[in-house]
């Protein structure tokens, strides 16, 4: 526990579909194809993961000229690419922002998480595929993020941290409250509950018989 941490440091989809990390079975289908998945992130992309800006949840009518006017105020941007459709050449509503300095990243995800833009509340954090081990995409079941009406939440991510597990490692006597700093003492034994009941029967039996 000691090295517990909200947000993954590797990236298991196992861990990632356990809304606190300690699930043994996959409970769908998404993350049991994430865990078979053999993912290489993509050669082709270019520029410095470090410094580099995962945008989602975007309108797809916004454009490349209104996310870098938008995200221009941060810092100095090095490259802008927002993902289309390679057929349609639609936005499929996410994009990378590389800027020139580790400032602005930081500024940027600090400050524009959450953000409205045209009409839709945008999601910023770093980029994930080349910066976190283990990485498998939302696309083979993995990523981070997932809709509640499918119930394929990814957890351990900013927008949806793992919370912190029962830790079923105490000292027993600690865990019945013997350690002095629980609060079991306020609830009665097995015995003393069943002396309790066995005298509130004898009274309500007195009572009966008085008023016979």
């Amino acid at each position: 526990m000691a090295d517990w941490s909200p947000i993954a440091k590797v990236y298991d989809p196992l861990k990632a579909g356990s809304i606190d990390g300690t699930d043994v079975e996959p409970h769908d289908r998404a993350v049991w194809r994430a865990m078979g998945a053999r993912y290489k992130p993509n050669k082709g992309v270019v520029g410095d993961p470090l410094l580099t800006l995962f945008v989602s949840r975007l309108n797809p009518q916004t454009t490349e000229d209104k996310l870098h006017k938008v995200f221009s105020k941060y810092g100095d941007i090095q490259r802008l690419r927002l993902v289309r459709d390679i057929v349609t050449g639609f936005s499929k509503g996410y994009a990378f922002i590389e800027y020139k300095e580790e400032r602005s990243v930081v500024r940027a995800r600090r400050d524009a998480n959450k953000l409205v833009v045209d009409q839709h509340e945008v999601f910023v954090d770093f980029e994930q595929e080349r910066t976190l081990k283990g990485w498998v995409p939302r696309r083979l079941g993995g990523g981070l993020g997932g809709k509640k009406e499918s119930g394929q939440l990814r957890f351990g991510g900013r927008d949806r941290p793992f919370r912190k597990p029962i830790n079923l490692g105490v000292d027993p006597v600690q865990e019945r409250g013997g350690g002095g700093g629980g609060r079991e003492w306020d609830r009665p034994s097995g015995r003393a509950r069943e002396d309790r009941d066995r005298h509130r029967t004898r009274a309500h039996k007195h009572s009966q018989c008085r008023e016979i």
